[in-house]
């Protein structure tokens, strides 16, 4: 996709649909508890392969590129009980590791194999009870592992307590997947380096209606497209005070690029606003290790203003759809950019002019896609496998055009 160096129309507005990580969690919780409707589900196709694999009967479930179905659905597979499921996916998915997932429900007593390597998918799935009550997880290892522990907890005869080892990463996506379990009634709690939740088995949850918040990562393509176009751009449907680790954006953005978040709680709207005469910082040094997520889109904008940065807790960013610090590496080159990375940090050295006739290589991954788009503003690039976008945000290349003007 050739996108022409555009400018930033002024005040329009782009509604997102339902956040995929709230969705996800949601779509699992109203499988194993009847009492949860669900609105404004995320259109991801992440989120309609899980819904899928959720209806599904069959033996073998393939959630293709999906990562957090894979481990959604190793966990919620456990405890079907006398039900054997073989979970796969695609090349890459066979790359990503899930073994520190798979051992804690060995310890708990699930019965799992891999059935091509040691540590990765596919996984043979045979599901029992659980009565096991303690497992000791790495804490810096992905959230949604210990997401998909927490996920099934109410379910378990006895509850669960897990014992995080070590420095946690990305907290508040724990704290957000508690955050969901509190609102159905499932009484949890998370003190220093230990997470307990309580058993459902003897209570009766209220029914709830839960209407799922815009996805704030989606939301940080904008706040990068305000950085750079300085103009003012409205999203919907959003709100203050958000458990999603990615609204971080918000003060991120402030702080390094001048754009002020201003919320309208009636509306659920959140408008990005450019603070005029801002000076921008001379270097950007961050720990990202709560918002791994949004490092791609930030280290973008820094790109185009030219601001050199240090970003660092980005050790799960190797682990991703491609080894996202990698791609960065490589694709930054192109804008002008060089930098350094390590297992867990990125930085740049040296800036010189960007190439002619850019061209982004995607890597399968739909944020390398979505993070660079805003370069537009700056010169015309090339997208290369756009259709990349629809694992989290569909509708992008559409709602680009509300926004752009050629």
């Amino acid at each position: 996709m050739i996108i022409k160096k555009s400018l930033l129309k002024n005040n329009k507005t782009i509604q997102i649909s339902g956040s995929k990580s709230i969705s996800n969690r949601l779509l699992i919780l109203e499988s194993l508890f009847s009492s949860i409707k669900i609105g404004n589900l995320s259109n991801s196709q992440d989120t309609q392969l899980l819904k899928k694999a959720l209806a599904e009967e069959t033996e073998i479930v393939d959630i293709h590129h999906a990562g957090t179905a894979m481990r959604f659905l190793t966990s919620y597979y456990s405890i079907q009980e006398g039900k054997t499921t073989i979970l796969t996916g695609s090349g890459r998915m066979k790359e990503r590791p899930i073994k520190n997932l798979v051992t804690a429900l060995q310890a708990l007593g699930v019965e799992i194999e891999y059935l091509e390597n040691e540590g990765f998918p596919p996984l043979k799935i045979t599901g029992r009870k659980i009565t096991e009550t303690k497992v000791d997880v790495p804490a810096n290892i992905s959230s949604q592992f210990i997401t998909s522990l927490l996920l099934i907890a109410g379910k378990l005869e006895n509850g669960l307590e897990i014992n995080l080892v070590g420095k946690v990463t990305s907290r508040s996506y724990i704290e957000m997947t508690l955050d969901i379990l509190t609102k159905f009634g499932i009484k949890t709690s998370f003190v220093g380096n230990t997470i307990k939740v309580e058993s459902t088995i003897n209570h009766q949850l209220p029914t709830i209606n839960y209407e799922v918040e815009s996805d704030w990562s989606s939301a940080s393509y904008f706040y990068s497209f305000a950085a750079l176009g300085r103009e003012t751009i409205h999203l919907k449907s959003f709100y203050k005070g958000s458990t999603q680790g990615d609204s971080a954006i918000a003060e991120i953005y402030e702080t390094f690029f001048g754009i002020k978040t201003i919320f309208t709680e009636d509306e659920h709207k959140l408008t990005l606003q450019p603070i005029e005469n801002f000076i921008f910082p001379e270097k950007i040094v961050l720990d990202m290790n709560n918002c791994p997520d949004i490092a791609q889109t930030l280290c973008v904008t820094a790109a185009a203003l030219k601001i050199p940065f240090e970003i660092s807790g980005l050790g799960t960013l190797r682990v991703k759809e491609t080894d996202r610090l990698l791609a960065l590496y490589n694709e930054l080159q192109k804008l002008g950019v060089e930098t350094e990375i390590t297992d867990s940090t990125i930085r740049s050295i040296a800036f010189n002019e960007a190439e002619d006739n850019i061209s982004i290589k995607t890597y399968q991954d739909h944020r390398m896609a979505m993070s660079f788009a805003p370069f537009c503003l700056i010169k015309e690039l090339n997208i290369e496998d756009e259709n990349v976008v629809e694992k989290s945000y569909p509708m992008f290349w559409e709602d680009l055009k509300i926004l752009l003007e050629k």
